[in-house]
């Protein structure tokens, strides 16, 4: 079923439709490879709720979100094993939304936010757009993957430092933490009296000898600095519905956090409440089976494609479908691989040094795409750098 072609161009798609704009690509001969959405029809059980909203025919004002409720924390115990109170969750308009009010609620501007870099772009961007003050801390490699240097990261802490953003599972590079390295996170929050920010949205996407373990449940103890962060969205294909949630167990941090959100008179929308509710079933559970089983083979696909070429090395993911490949091999500039990949390979990517420091000479790879596109953009890929061959 994920082989299905779903054509993307012209429907406002962001990834497609703003390829030329946003990468210098032209969406009719480009790949588009950047933004991390894909190009999958969403599960059927999503599809069959939101019909039924549709034959309705009415959208008004909810009122019971009772179901959804327990849909989340049916998902999490069973997938993730964490068995949270419906209580504790807080719906915002997607995990940058979630990001926004954490710093709104719970910092000044020119208070530090600090995460470990390289790491999802929008950590810094959402950090400036609210006038705090980025702080990065950079991550060591060991051969093939990224581990925690807690003295570079206690260094880097001053009191004015008010929030960790981390990441688990690790975007760009697929890492996912093991329990006792979540729960050294957080006990260099609790060292700092940071809020803990656990972007944990990829974990359902996590390839076969690998587990995501959610910060509730590594480091319980520190919950009452918690704020983790999830959503259907990069699962099921739902980003433009603009749903996710927070569960946040300290009664003291919630009310805050909904006292701001109220101030700003945010309320959930139904369609992606009833599409989450839905996702978050015994039927969507079989169906992310069958995907990550998918995507398990595009990595292999991708990853075996690029390690053909000489100086170019992808890192084996664990998890999500990005796919983090190294170029330092090539001697090659920034300036000079983009321009291989835009122009001569014609694919749009995310370039690396947007993802901070260590990032400057990677680019990020969406693999969320159909097989035959997946071997058309290494097939691209290796023509674009026959030359090193």
């Amino acid at each position: 079923m994920f082989d299905e072609k779903l054509e993307r161009r012209g429907t406002h798609c962001t990834k497609w439709d703003r390829l030329q704009e946003n990468c210098g690509v032209d969406p009719d001969e480009g790949i588009a490879m950047w933004v991390a959405d894909s190009d999958f029809r969403t599960a059927p059980p999503v599809l069959s709720a939101l019909q039924a909203m549709v034959d309705h025919g009415a959208f008004g004002y909810g009122c019971d979100d009772a179901g959804y409720r327990t849909a989340v924390g049916w998902w999490q115990q069973t997938r993730h094993r964490w068995a949270i109170d419906p209580d504790w969750i807080v719906t915002t308009q997607g995990l940058g939304h979630a990001i926004g009010m954490v710093c709104e609620t719970f910092t000044q501007p020119g208070d530090g936010v600090c995460f470990f870099t390289p790491v999802y772009h929008e950590f810094r961007n959402k950090t400036l757009r609210a006038e705090r003050r980025p702080v990065e801390i950079p991550l060591a490699r060991e051969g093939d993957r990224y581990v925690l240097d807690f003295d570079a990261a206690d260094a880097a802490m001053d009191p004015s430092v008010k929030v960790l953003l981390f990441c688990a599972p690790q975007n760009p590079s697929g890492r996912v933490w093991t329990a006792d390295e979540m729960r050294a996170v957080a006990e260099f929050a609790a060292r700092h009296d940071l809020i803990l920010v656990s972007d944990e949205v990829h974990g359902d996407l996590v390839f076969p000898g690998s587990r995501h373990v959610p910060m509730g449940v590594a480091a319980p103890e520190h919950s009452d600095r918690l704020i983790a962060m999830s959503a259907s969205s990069k699962t099921f294909n739902l980003p433009g519905l603009r749903t996710g949630y927070a569960i946040i167990p300290d009664n003291t941090l919630r009310a805050a956090y909904m006292r701001r959100l109220s101030m700003l008179e945010y309320a959930p929308a139904t369609v992606g409440v009833t599409a989450t509710q839905a996702a978050y079933s015994p039927e969507g559970a079989a169906w992310v089976d069958d995907l990550v089983d998918y995507l398990d083979g595009n990595r292999r696909v991708f990853d075996a494609g690029i390690d053909a070429i000489p100086g170019l090395h992808s890192m084996p993911l664990q998890s999500t479908f990005l796919a983090w490949v190294d170029f330092a091999g090539t001697g090659m500039t920034p300036e000079e691989i983009a321009a291989r990949i835009r122009d001569e390979a014609k694919i749009g990517v995310s370039p690396g040094p947007g993802f901070g420091a260590g990032g400057e000479l990677f680019n990020r790879f969406n693999l969320a795409t159909h097989r035959s596109v997946v071997e058309e953009a290494v097939a691209r890929m290796q023509q674009a750098f026959s030359d090193l061959q």
